[in-house]
């Protein structure tokens, strides 16, 4: 639907000039049909690496150290800036031929260097593991029922006993973390920010 929105509105956009040269004219014709190409057509989609994918991490850049603009490699995992030309994403696009990159803030899937957006449900899964949301009912049945989740690497985990991270002798802090995530008001409340419209805790 989102591919089809941008191809309508590039297709009413107006030629940049009338008397363009045909290389302009081209290059016109070729952005649009990249716009409204279909993302099932992305040759790129089975190279995604599920099992290299983790946004526990700081999101910014690896190259810049920048939190702004970031994008996720979903070949590599690795984080990047930007998606246009010269930025650090489409440069490693060119240099390691990963093609397929998911925008941290938004959720949205690009390819790179073709600049078109990837819209395919396949990809849904990604999404909600970096971007979580839990309704109300779901948070009410954490304690009573087990609610089994699978991760990108395919392992299985109870929602809410995932082990986290040890980032150089924070185990201390995260068994703290996992403590406190037992208690069940202080979890459910950080469980339902997104739905309560805080937008969640980073």
């Amino acid at each position: 639907a989102a591919a089809a929105a941008l191809a309508a509105e590039l297709e009413n956009e107006p030629d940049e000039d009338e008397d363009a040269t045909p290389d302009a004219a081209r290059l016109a014709a070729e952005r649009r049909e990249r716009a409204s190409r279909s993302s099932r057509e992305c040759p790129y989609l089975d190279t995604v690496n599920r099992s290299l994918l983790d946004f526990d991490f700081e999101k910014c850049c690896s190259v810049s150290l920048v939190p702004h603009n970031v994008y996720a490699c979903l070949v590599c995992g690795k984080y990047f800036q930007g998606r246009g030309p010269s930025t650090h994403a489409y440069v490693h696009a060119l240099e390691a031929t990963h093609h397929v990159f998911m925008n941290l803030d938004t959720g949205r899937v690009y390819c790179l260097p073709d600049m078109y957006e990837v819209v395919d449900a396949s990809l849904d899964d990604i999404r909600h593991v970096l971007n979580p949301k839990f309704t109300t009912p779901q948070i009410s049945e954490v304690d009573e029922r087990r609610l089994w989740s699978r991760g990108l690497d395919g392992t299985d985990y109870l929602t809410g006993a995932v082990g986290l991270n040890n980032l150089r002798a924070t185990d201390y802090v995260n068994v703290v973390l996992q403590s406190l995530m037992r208690v069940g008001p202080v979890r459910d409340f950080f469980l339902a920010q997104r739905e309560l419209g805080g937008g969640g805790v980073r």
